[in-house]
């Protein structure tokens, strides 16, 4: 038996030793490969250089990313959002205790930090008011009575995918607040949860276009046929790339997203830059009036402010026609960039942020007397309760979000939105990685978000001495300055007197009315 059991340990370390030397001399053969193929190639100046080490270099800039995320980067550092940002929004998802210790890892120094003035006698939880219904759409034959002031914002079926869409649209429905299709067309998935629908129409017209790419009467009734249809809105622009259209990559268009928007399987879908027949204000208030004259629904638009001149002409131009051609509501999005795929160049660059966008919109919208007829929406990158608070002192009636929701489904921050790598499932069609993300937990995630944000902002709004959120006001914030010391809002961005010309019986209401 000793030597049975002699011969077995021999052999194995035989086994063993043959085994490592087959590996050494593998590893070597596979530098010895790499090092004959990086010093021939002459497209990298770096490989040619250094062979087989300049490799590494890739490498370590392909995980970097990952190691900042999780071992180097303070939890205020990171962009697009921080880790505080998102550690917030999971716990808000998750139900869980959202209090800190030990003070706030926030610093209220840098310029254009906001500030909310807290009431030495703030209001009682007896006194408070909950969120009411604001009315879209007075003139329509079918007005929406909206009741959340923060709702999910613009996502397209294929730039998500099925279960996040099916958990969007359940969670929406369990939280009472809306959910906006994106440019992608509706998706039964969208239908599922039953919750209110916003259905974007974007410069291709997708779920809405004939054969020839062009708006269809008759497919824009199908569409408010569903009960669940309550808004439409026009996309002249977006936060993440203001100038261009949409761009879902070939690889994410499947059967049913092509058979959805009405284009080829399996090939990029690209937008136009702008809707071809929208050429000027007056082209545009047409569209609106011709869409919401066929679906009966409140109709607005959504853009990204840069020029800003327009707007005023806009204005002009629905005193010329009369009250009701006006926009039912204007989404204010913000020019530092969105969910989807887009160059760098106008992502970076291109657009005002919502900081500077919505008081400036706010504020022409008073200066025509059309502050209470049009409704405002602010999105962009406003996921935390403080920055929802101050959209709404601002002079926003509604807030949408949606890389908040995203983090509510479970997003990590990858940012590998444009690829089908998501590794969490959310902008994905690999049906491996679909696997993580179950539809009917996420949604729960989805609904506590919502309803958590709500609650956080009125109790922001109580501090301040108000009954509900939206009868915050600019005077509520102060803006830190470059010098350290903060200015009220209001002081920074006056509301403007209407113009006498405007001031009708219909027109003629101020921002603290309409918000009221």
């Amino acid at each position: 038996m000793d030597s049975l059991s002699t011969l077995f340990v021999m052999g194995t370390l035989q086994f063993l030793s043959t085994l490592f030397v087959f590996a050494i001399g593998l590893a070597v053969l596979v530098v010895v490969v790499l090092f004959i193929l990086d010093v021939s190639q002459t497209g990298d100046a770096v490989r040619r250089n250094f062979p087989v080490l300049g490799r590494f270099r890739y490498l370590f800039s392909m995980l970097g990313e990952f190691f900042r995320q999780y071992f180097f980067a303070m939890d205020r550092e990171e962009m697009p959002f921080n880790r505080a940002e998102r550690e917030w929004v999971d716990r808000a998802a998750k139900n869980k205790d959202n209090t800190v210790a030990f003070g706030s890892s926030k610093s209220l120094t840098p310029p254009g930090t906001a500030i909310f003035v807290n009431c030495p006698f703030p209001t009682l939880s007896e006194d408070a008011s909950e969120v009411q219904p604001l009315e879209i759409g007075p003139y329509c034959r079918e007005p929406f009575q909206a009741p959340s002031l923060f709702n999910i914002s613009g996502m397209s079926y294929g730039a998500l995918s099925t279960p996040a869409v099916r958990a969007l649209s359940n969670g929406a429905r369990m939280a009472g607040c809306w959910l906006n299709t994106g440019e992608g067309g509706l998706s039964p998935h969208h239908l599922e949860g039953g919750c209110d629908i916003v259905f974007q129409i974007g410069t291709a017209k997708y779920g809405v276009r004939n054969e020839n790419g062009e708006l269809s009467d008759e497919k824009l009734r199908e569409v408010a046929a569903h009960p669940e249809v309550k808004m439409f809105e026009l996309k002249m622009s977006q936060g993440a790339k203001p100038g261009k259209g949409g761009i879902l990559p070939g690889i994410k268009v499947t059967p049913e997203i092509a058979a959805i928007r009405g284009i080829p399987a399996g090939k990029d879908s690209i937008s136009p830059n702008r809707h071809p027949e929208i050429d000027n204000a007056a082209e545009m208030l047409d569209m609106i009036g011709r869409i919401r004259d066929a679906t009966g629904k409140p109709t607005g638009f959504k853009a990204v402010v840069g020029a800003f001149g327009w707007l005023e002409t806009m204005c002009r131009e629905i005193h010329k026609r009369g009250i009701e051609s006006a926009p039912d509501f204007i989404t204010v999005d913000s020019g530092d960039g969105g969910t989807g795929a887009a160059p760098m160049p106008l992502m970076d660059n291109v657009g005002l942020p919502v900081k500077e966008a919505l008081p400036l919109v706010v504020d022409i919208l008073c200066k025509y007397g059309l502050r209470e007829r049009i409704r405002v929406i602010a999105s962009g990158k406003l996921i935390t309760p403080s920055e929802v608070a101050w959209a709404i002192a601002a002079g926003a009636d509604f807030v949408t979000s949606a890389r908040g929701f995203m983090f509510s489904l479970g997003c990590i921050q990858a940012l590998k939105c444009n690829r089908n790598t998501c590794p969490t499932g959310i902008t994905t069609h690999n049906k491996r990685l679909q696997r993580g993300l179950n539809p009917e937990s996420k949604a729960v995630r989805v609904a506590g978000y919502c309803t958590n944000m709500i609650h956080e902002v009125e109790v922001i709004a109580h501090s301040c001495g108000v009954r509900r959120p939206r009868l915050l006001r600019r005077m509520h914030v102060r803006i830190v300055q470059d010098n350290g010391r903060s200015v009220a809002m209001d002081e920074l961005y006056p509301c403007p007197q209407t113009l006498p010309e405007y001031t009708t019986a219909d027109a003629g209401k101020s921002v603290e009315a309409a918000s009221a």
